[in-house]
């Protein structure tokens, strides 16, 4: 599993003009499933989302977690984190996972963040969106499972 994790002070998420989900100051996390992930994945990247110290504290250091600050988080769905591109100029989606074992680890990755305490906002699955969001810093950080 991999997410691709943004610091943000503000995100949303449309599908065909509507709102599905939209948070203030957070995290957006893009999460890919690949075919070979299990539900200790899941675990293991929501602890992890939920604990990386990634904002500031009193000093302006990157020293506070998502937890610490009381953020929100918006999780989107997208496969094309498997995209491999190293051969030819069409990407290969063959590690990612099919749809259905996809969308029940996404709803169990967003599941086990509400099991921590922390709701998450969402996209659609398999749906064409629309992402906006404010990147602070930037701050963005990809983190794998494996």
């Amino acid at each position: 599993m991999r997410v691709v994790i943004q610091r943000v002070s503000r995100a949303r998420v449309e599908v065909d003009g509507e709102v599905t989900g939209e948070i203030g100051t957070g995290l957006v996390v893009l999460l890919g499933v690949e075919r070979a992930d299990t539900t200790a994945d899941a675990d293991y990247l929501a602890d992890k989302t939920i604990g990386l110290r990634i904002f500031a504290d009193g000093a302006g250091k990157m020293n506070r977690s998502l937890a610490d600050i009381g953020g929100e988080l918006l999780v989107v769905s997208q496969f094309t984190l498997y995209g491999d591109c190293r051969r030819g100029r069409r990407p290969s989606f063959d590690r990612a996972a099919p749809p259905d074992q996809a969308r029940e680890l996404y709803d169990y990755f967003v599941a086990a963040l509400g099991r921590r305490g922390v709701n998450a906002a969402t996209g659609v699955f398999q749906a064409s969106m629309q992402v906006t969001l404010v990147n602070t810093g930037p701050v963005t950080l990809i983190c794998e499972s494996r």
